[in-house]
């Protein structure tokens, strides 16, 4: 045989993919499959945590208003379409003006407030630094969030029914 036949013969065979080359391609989609099929599983979960972190957000910035201008500023969940939560205590303008009232970003949660306050429907934040432990529990669906506080630390959230 000549040197150009040889030539000819090994690129003809040359065609195709090898076994290992599509098993690992194989096992890239699974693993890219894996995770997608992970995170739409969570999905629940991710979007409770993400409320309960805007709530402590939300809290800490009303509870340092109460501080500084020696306010009783209570936080609640509204009672009317249960869609949104308000402050009372604080000034009409500074509510707006920090856009404190505010809706859910979901669907909106059963709220279980527990802690100290006079009748369990809502948050003391203030004028005191030291407010007294409270928690108000997040729940939607199979999924729980918990936002606490010792009553001297933030807010803090952890998943579950955690104490504070």
């Amino acid at each position: 045989m000549t040197g150009a036949r040889r030539l000819r013969l090994s690129r003809g065979a040359a065609r195709g993919f090898t076994l290992i080359e599509l098993i690992v391609a194989i096992t890239i989609i699974a693993i890219a499959s894996a995770a997608v099929a992970i995170s739409m599983g969570r999905s629940g979960d991710s979007d409770l945590e993400r409320e309960a972190l805007h709530l402590a957000s939300v809290l800490e910035t009303a509870r340092a208003e109460a501080r500084a201008a020696s306010l009783d500023v209570r936080w609640m969940p509204d009672g009317k379409d249960g869609g949104s939560y308000r402050f009372t205590g604080l000034p009409p303008d500074l509510i707006d003006r920090l856009q404190l009232n505010r809706s859910w970003l979901g669907e909106p949660p059963v709220v279980d407030i527990q802690g100290a306050t006079a009748n369990g429907r809502s948050v003391r934040l203030g004028p005191e630094p030291l407010i007294g432990a409270q928690r108000i529990l997040l729940t939607r669906g199979d999924h729980r969030m918990t936002v606490s506080t010792d009553g001297l630390g933030p807010f803090r959230v952890q998943r579950g029914s955690a104490t504070p």
